[in-house]
């Protein structure tokens, strides 16, 4: 399994001849470069705040696959069929869903529907989560948000323990801090077994699976 991070939580997976896009938000607009791209099969959008979920992102990706699927919640498919684009609410044969619901912190704003995503048994998308209880090999961790703590990253990760952890959600890092941080938690999690990737944009790894 080839995984490829565009910056915060934009995950592209590339497995048995299949490839899906997890969550190209904002913050991934221009280090997501469709060209770069040679097939796209599905994109997953977990939930519709700015940093996950932009229509434009989506109308250019649908623009260049045009036979894309693209599978979200309720909410994001509904403001997608007002811009003319149709999005499926239930999983695909390769994916299924799992209770991840987004963390909230009132009065700043009220949690969004959510969705979290397992694909192809092997991979865990949870959005903006550190509330869900289940989890594939392969984790794709939120580490930095307003609304949880880095502590709580960890203590989950621990708690859940998968094989490997891709760091999504650190946007919000300045990038020598990312990097700091990226080490250390590398050596933490190596010391429960547990392999931690160092993700750079547009840079992937390669999972033997």
């Amino acid at each position: 399994m080839k995984i490829t991070k565009f910056v915060h939580s934009c995950i592209l997976v590339e497995h048995d001849d299949k490839v899906v896009l997890f969550d190209p938000g904002e913050f991934s607009t221009e280090a997501l470069n469709s060209h770069d791209i040679a097939t796209l099969d599905e994109i997953y959008i977990t939930h519709e705040h700015g940093d996950h979920f932009v229509p434009e992102n989506i109308a250019e990706l649908i623009g260049k696959f045009p036979d894309v699927k693209v599978i979200t919640t309720n909410s994001i498919a509904s403001k997608l069929k007002e811009v003319g684009i149709e999005a499926a609410v239930e999983a695909s044969t390769d994916s299924s869903f799992f209770h991840s619901p987004h963390e909230g912190h009132p009065p700043m704003f009220n949690p969004p529907e959510e969705v979290g995503v397992h694909y192809q048994s092997k991979f865990t998308h949870p959005g903006d989560s550190h509330s869900f209880t289940e989890t594939m090999e392969i984790l794709a961790l939120p580490i930095a948000a307003p609304w949880g703590s880095t502590d709580r990253a960890v203590q989950l990760a621990l708690e859940l323990h998968p094989k490997f952890i891709v760091p999504i959600h650190d946007w919000h890092w300045k990038d020598e801090v990312r990097e700091e941080m990226y080490e250390r938690l590398e050596k933490l999690f190596a010391n429960e077994g547990i392999t931690f990737f160092k993700m750079k944009t547009g840079k992937p790894v390669t999972i033997d699976m």
